[in-house]
């Protein structure tokens, strides 16, 4: 994690989430912690991730998601430099699909 956000509180939230064991469980967390807003903006990033790497465009993804392409941008950017969470999620959702 980013050494300007990495401290005890992101530690624990952390923790926390690798505590979730089901889907159900995720959802009652993210409902309890996030706004809407904040849940939709994430679930959309998300999103947007898989569709780049099914290799969609910027403008496609753009209009299935409503993100701007300032934040797609942020996404792919993250995907090829950042620190590899959107890549293993991804990976592990399409093994879980048997993809």
């Amino acid at each position: 994690m980013n050494e300007r956000v990495k401290n005890e509180k992101t530690d624990f939230l952390c923790r926390a989430l690798v505590q979730i064991k089901t889907p159900e469980e995720a959802e009652a967390l993210l409902e309890d912690l996030c706004t809407i807003a904040e849940l939709q903006e994430m679930s959309n990033r998300l999103v947007a991730a898989r569709m780049l790497d099914e290799g969609c465009t910027y403008l496609e993804i753009c209009a299935a998601t409503g993100l701007s392409t300032a934040t797609v941008t942020r996404v792919n950017r993250a995907r090829k430099y950042g620190s590899g969470g959107y890549e293993l999620l991804l990976s592990r959702l399409k093994e879980e699909q048997g993809e």
